[in-house]
């Protein structure tokens, strides 16, 4: 058992949930919590830590697991992002997703594309949200915060090991690779010409959902293919990025069910 929080492992793992270059560089992501523990595929984990009394209880969820090392509570609250960890923690290794992985063969492109996303929250919801939707997979520039850290992570509840994602340097060298590869670009913009619902997704679509607070950057918005709007009611101005990306991405799920529907005779 682990019982000093001066532990090279303790310290790595609490370097894990702080530091974005360290996660580069190593590769790996930390996993807190029983929920997001039990959807961890158990190919991806290279080391599990847990507290004697959750090991004890919870047994159940360490099967097929390849050894699990014990730690008080006090270190595995030194490891952890969170005030009250929930008894388990792991590291594993990061995804390798190409952008060819984004692209199926069997059915139209569903993409969400972000530039310069700063909120977890947000950036986690999009993938939840995405997974429900249906989305072949998400592309973020440089700039948009990291799918890895601690607190994006929880908020994808266990999305973040399903949804194809991949983080680019050249954002536009991306959407034009998109564009040759027959994707419609489909931007969402307050001086959009057209209400989202007017357009048809059953192609092969990419969505761009810019910052949240400057929208996106003109250079991106003059790439799209069409500038769509969410029209609002009241005094409201705006969705919230991951709201709007919502409501974006559930609309071409519903066109693409509706066009698979058999017609009625």
């Amino acid at each position: 058992m682990i019982t000093s929080k001066g532990n090279p492992r303790v310290r790595e793992a609490a370097a894990l949930g702080k530091k974005a270059k360290f996660r580069s560089e190593t590769g790996l992501f930390v996993v807190e919590g029983p929920r997001m523990f039990a959807e961890l595929p158990r190919e991806r984990i290279r080391c599990v830590y847990a507290t004697e009394t959750f090991y004890r209880e919870r047994n159940e969820l360490f099967q097929g697991v390849p050894g699990v090392e014990l730690v008080t509570e006090e270190v595995l609250k030194a490891m952890s992002d969170t005030q009250t960890p929930q008894g388990v923690l792991a590291l594993a290794r990061q995804y390798d997703y190409r952008l060819e992985d984004l692209l199926p063969a069997d059915a139209p492109a569903h993409l969400m594309v972000l530039e310069t996303i700063q909120d977890p929250g947000n950036l986690g919801t999009i993938l939840r949200a995405g997974e429900g939707a249906g989305l072949t997979g998400v592309i973020m520039d440089a700039a948009t915060a990291d799918l890895y850290s601690p607190k994006v992570v929880r908020s994808t509840m266990g999305s973040v090991f399903r949804v194809p994602f991949v983080r680019t340097e050249d954002l536009r060298g991306t959407l034009a690779l998109l564009k040759r590869s027959g994707v419609r670009l489909a931007a969402a913009h307050l001086s959009g010409s057209v209400e989202y619902d007017r357009e048809d997704y059953t192609g092969p679509t990419a969505f761009l959902i810019g910052n949240e607070a400057a929208g996106l950057s003109r250079e991106t918005a003059e790439m799209a293919d069409v500038r769509v709007r969410i029209p609002m009611l009241g005094k409201v101005e705006s969705l919230n990025a991951a709201v709007a990306a919502s409501v974006l991405m559930f609309e071409a799920a519903r066109q693409r069910r509706a066009e698979e529907r058999p017609r009625l005779r």
